[in-house]
Formats: structure tokens, sequence, C-alpha cells
């Protein structure tokens, strides 16, 4: 099977990071519970200046390098593809993040996973280098039979795959948000996702 990873927030804990770094740039104090939306400029009521920095400060290697796994991820990766599973991750991060997200992987023994940094919400223009290893064109060639997000923002990019399951790893900030359709399901941590792709494999 052909499975789509995100990273953030799905392999490592990025909100709860900079739930964390918003406290130290900006005094703020908005707990990864309360981050209500995917759009973090909204959930910790930052201007324009402050978000930017936020970003900037966010994507610094040595802040990506340290952000959290989520618990039983690189167990459920690393079992999928000695199962014979090509599984990609695919993030939207920008291309300048590549070097320190792939070190991050390898770090947690992922080396034998795929990168790619795809173009999901716009850029980020104020980030040095922000372009991307994976075209929207070529992506949409690629199939997967499952999908692992988070960001109901990336939910338009499945339209294309009618039969692709999307397993929506649940976070303060979809908690609300309805589902597109009965090909989505949510899970609250990788144990549920890996029984979801074991279910399909039997």
């Amino acid at each position: 099977m052909n499975i789509y990873v995100d990273f953030d927030d799905c392999l490592c804990e990025t909100g709860r990071a900079f739930s964390v770094l918003v406290k130290e740039l900006f005094n703020m104090d908005v707990p990864y519970e309360k981050m209500a939306y995917f759009n973090l400029q909204k959930s910790f009521n930052l201007d324009d200046e402050q978000y930017e920095r936020l970003l900037i400060k966010g994507h610094e290697p040595e802040v990506l390098l340290g952000f959290d796994e989520t618990p039983g991820a690189v167990k459920t990766l690393n079992e999928w593809v000695d199962k014979g599973h090509n599984v990609s991750i695919i993030t939207g991060r920008p291309f300048n993040s590549y070097e320190p997200s792939r070190e991050w992987l390898d770090r947690h023994g992922l080396k034998r996973i795929k990168l790619y940094c795809l173009n999901k919400y716009g850029g980020t223009n104020f980030l040095y280098n922000t372009d991307y290893s994976l075209e929207l064109e070529d992506y949409y060639k690629m199939h997967f039979d499952f999908a692992v997000e988070d960001s109901p923002l990336a939910f338009k990019y499945f339209n294309h795959l009618p039969n692709l399951k999307v397993l929506v790893f649940d976070r303060p900030w979809n908690h609300e948000h309805e589902l597109p359709g009965d090909n989505y399901t949510r899970c609250f941590d990788w144990e549920a996702i890996r029984e979801h792709v074991e279910a399909k494999e039997a």
C-alpha cells in the first residue's frame, strides 16, 4: 500500500512546541489545548509582525530538531515499511526546512522514509528560499491508499482520490471540523491509526 503521512502534529508535536515558543517570545499563555484554529496567527491572536517572528523562529533548524515525537509514530511507520508499504511524508514545510526535517527523521530512526515538501498552504513569503520539492502537478500523479493528516486545510488535496482512506489525527484545531465524507475517520492516537491500516491488510 501507499501511505501519505503529514509531518507536523502527526509525526511530531509541533503545536505543543509553538505554544511554548509563543510564551517565550511574547509572554502569551495559550495552552496547546486552547489552540482552536490551524491558523497559528488566529490561535495565538498575533499581529502580523508577531506572526512573522514566530514562524521564522519556529523554522530555525535547532527548533525543528527539538520537536518531540508523537507517541507511537516512529514504531508504526517502521512497521509499515517492514511490511513492504510505501510511506511518503508530505509536509507543508518550505524547502529551506528540508535538511533539519530530514535530520529529525534520521535521528528518530526513519531513514527509510521519503520526505517531500508540498506547498499546501500558499507559502510563507517572509521565510527565505520558500521553494518546495514537490509540485502540485506531480503530487496529483501520486496514488495513496491511506493518508494521515491533521489539517482541515489539507483535505482538499485528497479530492482526486475517491478511494483514499483519510485518518484524521485528532487535534484541538480540528475537533469541531465536520469531516468531508465517510472515507474520513478521526483517530486519537497512532494505535488507532495502525489498527485501521491493519484491518485493510487483512
